[in-house]
C-alpha cells in the first residue's frame, strides 16, 4: 500500500512538472512552428546512381507517411537511368554479335618478316 502511494505521489509530480514547462512556455513564448520536412535529394546529378546511393536513399515523414511526390520524382529518376542503362547494354550486346558473326577477311601476322637472300 505504502509502494502504490509512492507511486500516486511520484506521477503527480511528474505531470505537475510537464504541465508547469507546457504552459509556462520556457521563455513566455509558445514553441515555434516547425515547417514539414523537405526531401534533400542525395541522389547524385553528375553520375550515374550506384547501390549505395540507392541504399542510403530515406525519405522524410509526412503526416500519411511519405510524401508521395518525393518517392515519385526519386522512382522517376531511378527508372529513367535503368532504362538508360538497358539501351546501352542493348546496344553493347548488338555490337558485340555483330563483330562475332563478322569474318575477318584477313588475318595480319605480328612476326617479323624473313630476310631475303642477297646475291
Amino acid at each position: 500500500m505504502v509502494m502504490f502511494l509512492f507511486l500516486v505521489v511520484a506521477l503527480a509530480v511528474v505531470v505537475a512538472a510537464v504541465t508547469l514547462s507546457v504552459v509556462s512556455g520556457g521563455e513566455s513564448a509558445p514553441l515555434a512552428e516547425v515547417g514539414p520536412e523537405r526531401f534533400q535529394d542525395p541522389l547524385p546529378p553528375d553520375r550515374p546512381v550506384n547501390r549505395a546511393d540507392v541504399e542510403s536513399l530515406r525519405f522524410p515523414l509526412a503526416p500519411r507517411g511519405y510524401r508521395m511526390a518525393d518517392v515519385d520524382d526519386a522512382l522517376s529518376r531511378l527508372g529513367a537511368e535503368l532504362a538508360e542503362r538497358d539501351a546501352r547494354i542493348a546496344d553493347l550486346e548488338t555490337t558485340l554479335a555483330g563483330a562475332r558473326a563478322t569474318p575477318h577477311a584477313r588475318h595480319t601476322s605480328l612476326d617479323k618478316p624473313e630476310p631475303e637472300d642477297r646475291p
